[in-house]
């Protein structure tokens, strides 16, 4: 997520047709490569065993389905609301919709605890072994409230840093795979050591949390020079190179470090892992850029992604002024959803909030490719490609339901409690304020397109 900050803050001033490939690009990989690598790895080591590359192509899968969707709808319905818009344009207004856009900010708000939670797994490491538990709360909390604290004020310098922040820490986890991979031992990655199979499966699950970040491309369709071709390169590209470091990256993690000594690392399994051919430089400069990469990513997610969701949710629609001033319009937004942010961080651990999170997207994603076959003509695509995405996000919904049920239960059920309030805060809320959600002001379809230099118009 840690690319949304840089995007949303540079739609005020961006023109249409000033963003290029090189830039689409960098905000899907800095959209995924963010927190989710630092935070969540040894929770899916602890899963997948030394099958967690496996299971990190096996995500991949899953997001390159998934991302076909995105990448057509996204240039038949070009919004900075991304999945929130096209969620309306594909069920209509309706409590269905309604609904789905609410529990997509609730997902944002696990996402923005995940990556609390991972800040101060890693923020603890420079502190005796024997810290606390509650010192990592007060951490995760100090950083979520840091950050509202930012946008409440107006601050613009994480926004500015955030290019930066993406090359950093691209840049240490390039140099980790570059340092860590003639060291690897490859007994420690042979099949018959993977364990059981549904393992490797349940760890895809988990990790989708990691992949979901290409739809913030989708964002800036309006800002591309030919969004109809550079979109769909963009996200394939991204979820590509993504894919790449993370199968490398776990490469190197199982090929250093033992299963046991990753699930004792949990919170800072990658700084741990840098140890064995780096040592305990490589483990401090991984931790410094898992602190800024998860900051950034507390920080972007609540001032973007979050907002856009807050603000589909509660008006139907994106305000005039929202690449302007996203808080100052609606300031309740970022104290409630901060107050969310601390309460599922204070409830709950790394392991159990990254299994929701990664839930929560999957509801989120097979809702946007079963919409698409409602309007599939409207964008060009495939049945057949959408019916594909589809049922291998169901499959990895209900493997890492089975999963949580099985080792997490109160997660489970506070996931199914967050989707039940958010059917019936969608239905109240329709009832006390009669609002409607809007869709996008229609645009001709390509055999609508004006001809002999007639006038454009509205379908």
């Amino acid at each position: 997520m840690s690319s949304v900050r840089r995007h949303r803050t540079g739609a005020a001033t961006s023109a249409p047709g000033s963003l290029g490939l090189p830039a689409a690009v960098s905000i899907g990989v800095g959209g995924m490569i963010g927190a989710g690598i630092f935070s969540i790895l040894g929770v899916v080591a602890g899963v997948s065993g030394t099958a967690l590359p496996v299971s990190f192509i096996i995500g991949g899968v899953v997001a390159v389905l998934a991302a076909y969707s995105y990448s057509k709808l996204g240039v038949r319905y070009p919004s900075v609301g991304g999945a929130s818009q096209f969620l309306i344009e594909e069920y209509g207004d309706g409590l269905l919709s309604g609904a789905l856009n609410i529990f997509q900010y609730f997902a944002y708000v696990i996402a923005i605890a995940l990556y609390a939670r991972g800040f101060a797994g890693y923020a603890t490491t420079f502190f005796p072994n024997n810290t606390s538990t509650f010192l990592e709360e007060v951490f995760a909390v100090g950083i979520v409230v840091l950050f509202t604290l930012v946008n409440f004020l107006g601050s613009r310098i994480m926004g500015r840093a955030e290019t930066a922040i993406v090359a950093i820490k691209v840049g240490v986890l390039v140099l980790f795979i570059a340092a860590g991979i003639f060291s690897v031992e490859p007994a420690r990655l042979i099949p018959s050591g993977w364990g059981e199979p549904q393992y490797l499966l349940f760890g895809a699950g988990i990790l989708f949390i990691g992949y979901e970040g290409f739809g913030l491309i989708t964002n800036a369709a309006g800002e591309m020079t030919n969004p109809e071709r550079e979109l769909p390169r963009a996200i394939y590209l991204s979820v590509g190179i993504v894919i790449a470091i993370y199968v490398l990256v776990a490469v190197v993690v199982i090929g250093n470090l033992s299963i046991t000594a990753l699930e004792a690392a949990e919170d800072s399994a990658l700084a741990e892992a840098a140890k064995p051919f780096l040592g305990q430089l490589g483990f401090t400069l991984i931790a410094i850029a898992a602190l800024l990469s998860t900051s950034s990513a507390v920080n972007a997610t609540l001032f973007g992604a979050a907002n856009v969701s807050y603000q589909v949710a509660k008006e139907g629609e994106l305000p005039e002024s929202f690449t302007r001033k996203v808080w100052s319009r609606n300031s309740e937004g970022l104290f409630i959803t901060a107050g969310l942010v601390i309460v599922f961080v204070i409830l709950f651990n790394l392991g159990p909030i990254a299994m929701m999170g990664s839930a929560a997207f999957l509801v989120i994603y097979a809702a946007v490719s079963f919409g698409h076959l409602r309007v599939h003509r409207e964008t060009g695509a495939s049945p057949t490609i959408i019916w594909g995405s589809l049922i291998t996000l169901l499959i990895m919904f209900v493997l890492i339901m089975i999963y949580i049920l099985s080792n997490q239960p109160t997660a489970a059920v506070v996931l199914v409690i967050t989707l039940v309030v958010s059917v019936l805060a969608e239905w109240a809320y329709r009832r006390w304020t009669g609002r409607r959600l809007q869709r996008l002001a229609e645009t001709p379809r390509n055999d609508e397109l004006p001809k002999n230099g007639q006038s454009s118009r509205s379908r």
